[in-house]
């Protein structure tokens, strides 16, 4: 017996007796997809109707390519705040590359300040669907997050768009957030490559932020827990986009950590001269075992919990705390 996913938005819906074709590569390669195959077709369901508004399509020209009803196309009652949009304004904008980021990073904000109103703007670099994410399911229902925003060929979320840059002007203008939190979802692609991974996009999307007059932050992959040497301290990935691919200044939030672990992270930002390039701001984060205790979060990245890998954990408690900071600043 084998588990499976099914999205009823592109294979109709199940019943008990179904006889349905299973895509089941990623299980065969032990792929990070949780030992789950995914339904491509039930033979049950013969035709599917188009209901709803809206002609743009996501996962174009493939077989299960499916109409949404984009936030920014002619027929959207959002059209024209989206068309006339002007800047940001100095808005919050948090860019990670780790779905695993979000609740962490969320939480912390709402331990804060539970008054602070929170979107998710979830990137193609990852699981397309938004569904697949348990932990949005979950942070929505908590409400530590109010609204969802789906953009690129991903989809499913509160709202549809068609890039980044209409994703962030959306959750700025007409889902009107407090902070908004960037990140691919589930998974990550990576290579053992300098520019083979797919959370080199948090590079671009922090430009796209800085050039439409937003506030962005950060937030760097750290670890001391990651067996591998390429992401001790601040992995690879991160010093490669804070170093070569973000051409804008941004804010980088760094934890307060032991001094052992704090002589490691600044001699790995000064080798780069990270500290002239961007603000590097330091703080810490140690309130974020409370926040996830608080929500009852069990988040792991990399298969390890808070325990097993603190300084990860800790830089996202020490990025919401600093969020909260920078919003004060600006009111």
């Amino acid at each position: 017996m084998s588990r499976a996913v099914n999205y009823n938005e592109l294979t109709g819906n199940v019943q008990i007796g179904d006889t349905v074709i299973l895509n089941t590569t990623a299980v065969e390669l032990s792929l990070g997809t949780g030992g789950q195959h995914f339904v491509i077709h039930n033979n049950r369901v013969k035709e599917s109707k188009l209901e709803g508004k809206g002609h743009i399509m996501k996962l174009r020209y493939t077989p299960i390519q499916m109409k949404c009803f984009a936030a920014e196309e002619q027929e959207s009652p959002y059209h024209e705040k989206i068309k006339q949009f002007e800047s940001l304004e100095g808005s919050l904008f948090i860019v990670g590359t780790l779905h695993s980021m979000l609740a962490p990073v969320a939480a912390m904000i709402k331990y804060i300040d539970p008054s602070v109103k929170i979107n998710y703007i979830m990137t193609d670099a990852g699981a397309l669907p938004i569904h697949f994410s348990k932990t949005v399911k979950d942070l929505k229902a908590k409400g530590i997050i109010e609204n969802t925003i789906t953009v690129g060929h991903s989809f499913g979320g509160d709202m549809e768009c068609v890039n980044i840059y209409t994703g962030i002007i959306a959750s700025k203008e007409v889902l009107n957030s407090d902070i908004t939190i960037i990140t691919m979802g589930p998974g990550i692609v990576g290579t053992d490559t300098k520019y083979g991974f797919t959370g080199i996009e948090q590079g671009y999307i922090i430009d796209a932020i800085n050039s439409l007059g937003g506030t962005s932050i950060a937030i760097p992959r750290i670890s001391f827990a990651d067996k591998r040497e390429r992401h001790k301290g601040i992995s690879h990935h991160s010093i490669t986009i804070l170093n070569e691919i973000v051409k804008s200044r941004t804010n980088v939030v760094m934890p307060k950590i032991n001094d052992e672990n704090m002589k490691y992270l600044n001699k790995q930002i000064t080798d780069v001269n990270l500290d002239d390039k961007h603000r590097i701001i330091y703080e810490d984060g140690e309130q974020i075992k409370e926040a996830l205790n608080k929500y009852n979060l069990k988040i792991k990245t990399m298969g390890r919990g808070y325990e097993e890998d603190k300084e990860f954990f800790t830089t996202l408690g020490a990025v919401g705390k600093s969020a909260i900071n920078l919003l004060k600043d600006r009111l």
